[in-house]
């Protein structure tokens, strides 16, 4: 029947492969209600352009998350750790702001403006 080839292509028009491609990454992620996830997918199996793209983004995505896989070194590690706890020493703890101190000082002997 001439309707099923129709009918087997009525996902994909131009303004479906705007929204397939819009929701594109929030479908990689699952994060779409089940209808929207059917109705992506339904157009990703007709509409090989959009089927491509994103092929492309799921292979990125794994291709990324093989290749940042990589332990930090130990002497990475240790030197960040001294760099935040010489920052800690550096704020206010009641304040939380670094120099809250000297800040402060420098503001009481200010003049206001208005």
């Amino acid at each position: 029947m001439a309707d099923d080839g129709e009918h087997h292509h009525h996902h994909h028009e131009p303004g479906n492969c705007e929204e397939a491609l819009h929701d594109l990454y929030t479908y990689l992620d699952g994060e779409l209600t089940d209808d929207r996830r059917t109705l992506i997918k339904g157009h990703l199996d007709d509409c090989n352009p959009c089927f491509e793209a994103f092929d492309f983004e799921a292979e990125l995505r794994i291709v990324i998350s093989h290749r940042c896989r990589e332990e930090v070194p130990d002497s990475l590690r240790s030197r960040i750790a001294d760099q935040l706890t010489a920052l800690e020493g550096l704020c206010d703890p009641a304040v939380g702001a670094p120099f809250a101190k000297v800040d402060s000082d420098r503001d009481a002997g200010a003049k206001p403006t208005s």
